[in-house]
């Protein structure tokens, strides 16, 4: 529901109002079935594929589910799960259609860039507070210059995220000349250290960016209206939001994601990461598959935790059974094909 504050006109603009009043009972109630049908189906059987493979991982290599590597899955998931936080706000603020809509391909880029930053800061005897101030501020500055091409230019989110993304593996090789920059401190040895229970402090942080980006966009006023602004354009206009803000703002939060990402990539790493880039893959996987983990097939970033926690299981199975590491690209192709192809198809259903 979106308040309008358009001169002339006093009241409400509620979409599943207008929707309902304006389509025949008899087809409302068809269009409901297939929605009810095809999302709620499609989610079940999301979950009880992520299921049968825990299950089937856990009968084919002792251990799986112990504490210890599921501790191991969340360390090894904390980078990526980051990021695709960060993909998946993008995602929410610019609309499902990753040509004209909602797409950050210079994320992965930006934790190069930010991991180098901050590597490189600590080589000339800097503290580990100006490091992270500088890191922050790369991410920030990413984010910012995304917004500036998008929102303010007006070119392509594609075109334009891809284009920052080379800006960044450009400056990355500046800074570090090809090679791995070696950062050590003791702010990263406690972070890349364990905290209660045995788990490390990385799977917590996972879990507490989660926590924080769940509540801060599922349940406040300013995530409803990244919602609004992705799902309802035209009627978040016609409501005087700041579209264009709102979309910014997406990509500055992308932004921070990513920089928070590249801490954690160097405390896990003693280092900075060449080749980061490689990660776009896994990051775009995550945050389409989480759209098929939510409750209404819309981007949300519960979704994209149970993707990043099915990923990182599939990858740990395949390391715990022997399988070839070969086949992690495949299977995150096939999970790309199925996420937008059932997705898709469910959508053309409610039509």
């Amino acid at each position: 529901m979106i308040e309008s504050k358009n001169q002339g006109y006093s009241g409400e603009i509620n979409v599943d109002r207008d929707w309902r009043r304006s389509v025949a009972p008899t087809r409302r109630f068809s269009v409901i079935w297939r929605r009810i049908n095809g999302g709620v189906l499609l989610r079940a059987g999301s979950l009880m594929g992520f299921a049968l493979v825990i299950a089937y991982f856990a009968l084919a290599a002792p251990g799986f589910l112990s504490m210890g590597n599921v501790a191991n899955v969340l360390e090894q998931s904390a980078i990526l799960g980051v990021l695709s936080f960060g993909l998946t706000i993008v995602m929410i603020a610019g609309g499902s259609n990753v040509i004209t809509g909602g797409i950050d391909l210079s994320i992965a880029n930006n934790l190069g860039l930010s991991a180098a930053v901050y590597a490189a800061t600590l080589k000339i005897d800097q503290p580990d507070i100006v490091a992270l101030e500088l890191t922050l501020a790369t991410g920030l500055a990413v984010g910012s210059l995304n917004a500036i091409a998008v929102v303010g230019i007006g070119i392509l989110p594609l075109i334009a995220t891809l284009t920052v993304a080379n800006i960044c593996a450009g400056f990355e090789l500046v800074i570090t000349q090809n090679t791995v920059l070696q950062a050590n401190s003791p702010f990263l040895t406690v972070l890349a250290g364990n905290g209660p229970f045995g788990i490390s402090t990385p799977a917590y942080l996972l879990l507490m960016v989660a926590i924080v980006l769940i509540v801060a966009i599922e349940f406040t006023p300013f995530g409803l209206r990244l919602y609004a602004v992705g799902g309802f354009r035209e009627a978040a206009l016609a409501s005087s939001l700041s579209v264009n803000g709102y979309v910014a703002a997406s990509y500055i939060l992308s932004g921070i994601c990513g920089s928070i990402g590249a801490v954690l990539s160097v405390a896990l790493l003693s280092g900075s990461s060449t080749g980061s880039g490689d990660m776009l893959l896994s990051v775009v996987v995550t945050a389409l598959l989480g759209v098929v983990f939510s409750r209404r097939l819309v981007p949300t970033i519960s979704g994209s935790l149970l993707s990043v926690l099915f990923i990182g299981f599939l990858i740990n199975g395949f390391q715990l059974t022997n399988i070839s590491s070969y086949w992690v690209n495949g299977v995150e192709g096939v999970l790309i094909l199925f996420a937008v192809a059932t997705t898709s198809l469910v959508c053309r259903t409610e039509a």
